[in-house]
């Protein structure tokens, strides 16, 4: 486990800041997770990372769309200034089926 976590704190530390709308945030005690928000900051999945190598975190990220940049500084590309944002699921399941939010007819 603690080969992991050193796998993990290097992702933080070197590839984290390269990743487009990827934010870290510290919570003492806790095992490491990627919590993916809709654009209106509702979580929408969490995924542990505490047995994943920095090279599979990075696919990950890059798999679930998160724009990598050159360099920390480098700018973003207009296209991608959103992403990885998805729709709520449950959300858009609801609107396709022609229900409200809650699942309600409409």
């Amino acid at each position: 486990v603690a080969s992991f976590l050193f796998q993990v704190k290097a992702f933080i530390t070197e590839d984290l800041p390269l990743y487009h709308n990827l934010v870290m945030k510290h919570l003492p005690g806790s095992d490491p997770e990627l919590v993916l928000l809709s654009f209106q900051y509702k979580e929408l999945e969490r995924i542990p990372l505490s047995d994943m190598t920095r090279e599979e975190i990075n696919h990950l990220v890059q798999e679930l769309g998160f724009y990598r940049k050159e360099a920390p500084d480098a700018p973003v590309p207009k296209e991608y200034q959103l992403s990885p944002a998805r729709p709520d699921t449950q959300a858009t399941k609801a609107k396709a089926e022609g229900k409200g939010a809650a699942g309600n007819e409409l």
